[in-house]
């Protein structure tokens, strides 16, 4: 099983910055709510009725995370065109496409386009305005010709994930960004950890009909192995 909780130099490591500098933010944190301090390290705090901030998101089932972030780096290969959505999922599957050649990505993130700057990859951000809060840019169709994209395989976050319902978020604008990517592309995967299952929330974003692949971790109540046999979405566990 995966760890719950996250330790310090981990986390250091994995966000490549130094203990006195995590362990401020680590208080900052802490004084709004967003995370519980323990003996060593940290727990995240999730709510069931809001999203979680993305500095929280960011550190929050880490582990798992990266191993579903390399399970999808599988599925992209060179000279492909790509959309990675906003989210600490995607996030970290920027840092397993580095080395791929001829590789162009389409994003809404700025933490991606911070990642991928200073590599090889062929960036282009959709325009519109700043969720400062999800560290994404909200796209409006006068700003961004959407219909000019052609995206081979778009990796797309959510906050839920019902068999019956298909994938929603909380964000109504963000929805829509992810709604008009999904027409778009030719294969969708929805990159998500296994606490987003049997959970409906705000804002519906698509029917499983339109998902191609969910990639999470194995850390997934085993009773949806056997229920998305019945669907058309292939269900990708990361080991």
């Amino acid at each position: 099983m995966f760890k719950k909780v996250q330790k310090l130099p981990e986390l250091a490591e994995e966000l490549n910055i130094s203990i006195d500098t995590l362990r401020r933010d680590i208080n900052l944190l802490d004084k709004q709510g967003k995370i519980k301090k323990i003996y060593g390290g940290i727990k995240l705090v999730e709510s069931e009725f809001a999203e979680s901030p993305m500095d929280a998101r960011m550190v929050g089932h880490l582990e798992e995370k990266r191993m579903i972030a390399q399970k999808c780096s599988e599925y992209i290969n060179d000279g492909d065109c790509i959309y990675l959505d906003s989210g600490s999922t995607t996030y970290q599957i920027a840092k397993y496409i580095k080395n791929k050649k001829n590789l162009t990505v389409i994003t809404n993130s700025i933490p991606v386009v911070n990642e991928l700057m200073n590599s090889a990859v062929e960036l282009i951000i959709i325009g519109g305005k700043v969720r400062l809060n999800e560290q994404s840019v909200i796209a409006y169709d006068y700003l961004f010709n959407f219909s000019e994209l052609n995206i081979l395989k778009a990796f797309i976050c959510a906050s839920g994930i019902t068999l019956e319902k298909g994938i929603s978020d909380y964000n109504l604008e963000e929805a829509q960004t992810r709604k008009k990517i999904i027409d778009l592309s030719k294969d969708v995967y929805v990159a998500a950890d296994h606490t987003k299952f049997g959970k409906d929330v705000t804002i519906g974003i698509a029917s499983l009909d339109k998902i191609g692949y969910i990639i999470t971790d194995r850390n997934i109540d085993r009773s949806f192995l056997q229920k998305f046999k019945t669907k058309r979405t292939s269900l990708i566990i990361a080991e």
